[in-house]
């Protein structure tokens, strides 16, 4: 029988691969009044390192690794010769509140390959769930995977004791899954995402009746992308991606680059995408969500991949150089937001600011924005570009920074430095 540290490296090791979460900070009933062990919310969460180095803040495991589905981009499919391992439903309790209590992590994050069928495996996730909150008294961080063809009884269930569940899309559209997971359909990952979205928006609605009303999924739902398994082009990523945040009120999609596995199917690629068309894909999902920017207006049948050496903001502002430079004393915020180095807090301040005074470059230097990218695009109270100067060559460069570490994880936090 294997022990527990050995079901541990195998299981942690295995949940790499799913990038889709995050904690969110949600307050649960109780972590006021000083009820219950741990808390989402607030500053200091510490953080837990997996064996690969990621410092994460959430105990990231699969309840098992064994999985019924045949899916050809996933180390874990029923062909595969990988080392297997399963938790109990104890274990993964234990387990948690042992981090916990040594201080190492803030919350669970927890998948799960599909043992017998998609309910007997919902069911026991839940089971987890369920146990850190009555038994343990749990108030940290929880994340469910959401099991596509789970019963939508299993799905309320597990929303009332988690945070947030995420089923995933994986491929980002019906032809790459019938191409690598023929197993599995769009439409029934959909299905559940459907039913967590009214789940949701019921939930706020008793809520906002009675505090006293019950909490599903408070953080909403993630979904997560494969990059690079198939050709499919940025576009047809970015607007799958538009579709589900429309259609299902997704919180987050995820993109993670694919990572070749061992004995792999020879229809996928031998080598990883370059990690910055991850990044590049992360800057365009923030432009989306957050600047008002539509699909088309990024990507289109004659572009459909992001250019990798520019970010997809100054890449669109160099593509419509007929509506710059913009008057930073006078334009609106729609227009302000599509300006290179100025993100949404330093709009919001500059329409404050202007209320008062007419903005200098003193006075956007003094609000941290990125002067060396904003400033062949805007006009101030005393600096007006040539129109030339957006024509300059170096202006189609990368931005040039000065050597530094790759930080952890900087490619999915960059955009809220508020210089995007």
């Amino acid at each position: 029988m294997m022990d527990l540290n050995n079901k541990l490296r195998i299981l942690a090791d295995a949940a790499k691969y799913d990038a889709s979460c995050a904690s969110s900070g949600v307050r649960r009933k109780g972590a006021t009044e000083g009820k219950g062990i741990g808390n989402s919310s607030g500053i200091g969460i510490c953080h837990s390192y997996t064996p690969d180095g990621r410092c994460v803040s959430l105990l990231k495991l699969l309840l098992t690794n064994y999985c019924v589905y045949d899916c050809q981009f996933c180390v874990n499919r029923v062909s595969s010769s990988t080392p297997r391992a399963r938790f109990t439903v104890d274990e993964v309790v234990e387990l948690t509140i042992d981090f916990y209590r040594r201080n190492y992590i803030e919350g669970l994050f927890l998948s799960s390959g599909i043992i017998q069928s998609p309910d007997y495996t919902m069911e026991q996730l839940t089971l987890v769930a369920r146990k850190l909150r009555t038994e343990k008294e749990f108030r940290g961080y929880i994340h469910l995977k959401a099991i596509p063809l789970a019963s939508a009884d299993l799905l309320d269930e597990a929303g009332r004791w988690a945070d947030r569940l995420s089923a995933n899309i994986e491929l980002p559209t019906d032809r790459d899954l019938q191409k690598l997971a023929p197993e599995k359909q769009k439409k029934h990952v959909e299905s559940a995402m459907l039913h967590l979205r009214d789940r949701v928006a019921e939930s706020k609605q008793q809520r906002q009746a009675s505090r006293k009303a019950p909490v599903f999924a408070p953080a909403g739902q993630s979904t997560q992308m494969i990059v690079g398994a198939t050709d499919a082009p940025d576009v047809d990523i970015l607007s799958t991606s538009s579709q589900l945040y429309g259609d299902y009120k997704l919180r987050r999609v995820y993109y993670s680059a694919y990572s070749p596995i061992p004995h792999a199917d020879g229809r996928l690629p031998s080598v990883s995408p370059p990690l910055i068309r991850e990044h590049r894909l992360y800057q365009a999902d923030w432009l989306m969500r957050f600047y008002g920017f539509e699909v088309g207006e990024i990507l289109n049948a004659e572009s459909p991949n992001l250019d990798l050496k520019l970010d997809p903001k100054h890449a669109w502002a160099l593509r419509n150089r007929h509506r710059f430079p913009v008057d930073v004393n006078r334009a609106d915020r729609e227009l302000l937001l599509r300006v290179p180095g100025i993100g949404t807090r330093n709009v919001a301040r500059i329409l404050q600011v202007r209320r008062h005074q007419k903005l200098r470059i003193a006075d956007l230097k003094r609000l941290r924005i990125a002067w060396s990218r904003a400033a062949p695009f805007v006009i101030t109270a005393d600096h007006n570009p040539a129109l030339a100067e957006l024509d300059s060559q170096r202006l189609h460069q990368p931005a040039r920074r000065r050597p530094q570490q790759l930080l952890l994880f900087e490619s999915r936090t960059s955009a809220r430095s508020g210089e995007f």
